[in-house]
């Protein structure tokens, strides 16, 4: 998603006033050249509204909600649910887990704590949207966002989503306006207001049972992934073989 260009320079204007695009670039980590096309496009990235936001030190949600596509966005932070922080735990992680839990039952010790890899992880899109709901979440954003399922799910397939999407799926969804764009990993937990050690404490807190049957649901899903990408390989294959 892309903001116009007279909304940023005039936003740029208000928190680096009197600054060259040279040294808003250098100081935010974008080249000089990337800014001047979008500029040239008459639409700025996200990103670079977010890039441009961190190096001077402002709160990036405070800063979206400047532009008009974002308006509700700090209004509607909000804590994520309990659902939401294990959405964002990795795969392997939950695995780590049952090994350490199950380890500590055999020796009669406290299990041990396991360090969580950062946000995003290889299926952050799709675990989130599976973990707002509501079952026919993905209809919804299709038909209000007018995009067409396929092309829908070939974005969380990649784990993909742009923040348009992820914020038109907080709103549907009635969760914290900023989670998903953590989930895409435009902006970090504390930038959303997660709380530090938040996933942890979700996780340490979810009773083994509901722990197996979430890592059982995400090695269904993995399983599926692994099974399209195979068949796609060997497509491929079987054209270059015919090629051949």
């Amino acid at each position: 998603m892309t903001v116009s260009a007279v909304s940023f320079q005039r936003w740029l204007d208000d928190v680096a006033p009197g600054t060259s695009h040279a040294a808003v670039c250098h100081a935010a980590g974008i080249k000089r050249s990337t800014l001047a096309q979008q500029l040239g496009r008459g639409r700025v990235t996200v990103a670079t509204v977010v890039a441009v936001s961190r190096s001077r030190q402002l709160p990036v949600v405070e800063s979206l909600s400047v532009f008009p596509d974002y308006r509700d966005l700090a209004e509607g932070t909000a804590s994520p649910t309990d659902a939401e922080l294990l959405s964002q735990i990795s795969d392997m992680d939950l695995l780590r887990e049952i090994l350490a839990r199950s380890a500590a039952a055999d020796s009669g010790t406290d299990p041990a704590e396991i360090k969580l890899s950062p946000i995003p992880h290889r299926a952050s899109v799709r675990t989130w949207l599976d973990a707002i709901g509501p079952p026919d979440l993905r209809q919804q954003l299709s038909r209000s966002a007018g995009i067409a399922p396929q092309n829908l799910s070939a974005q969380i397939w990649a784990n993909r989503l742009t923040p348009a999407l992820a914020l038109r799926s907080a709103r549907i969804s009635g969760v914290g306006r900023a989670n998903g764009l953590v989930a895409t990993g435009l902006i970090t937990p504390g930038e959303a207001g997660w709380l530090p050690g938040s996933r942890a404490e979700a996780l340490r807190k979810t009773a083994n049972s509901a722990l197996v049957a979430l890592a059982a649901e995400r090695m269904d899903a993995l399983s599926r992934t692994l099974r399209r990408r195979e068949q796609d390989a060997a497509a491929a294959q079987k054209v270059w073989e015919n090629l051949g």
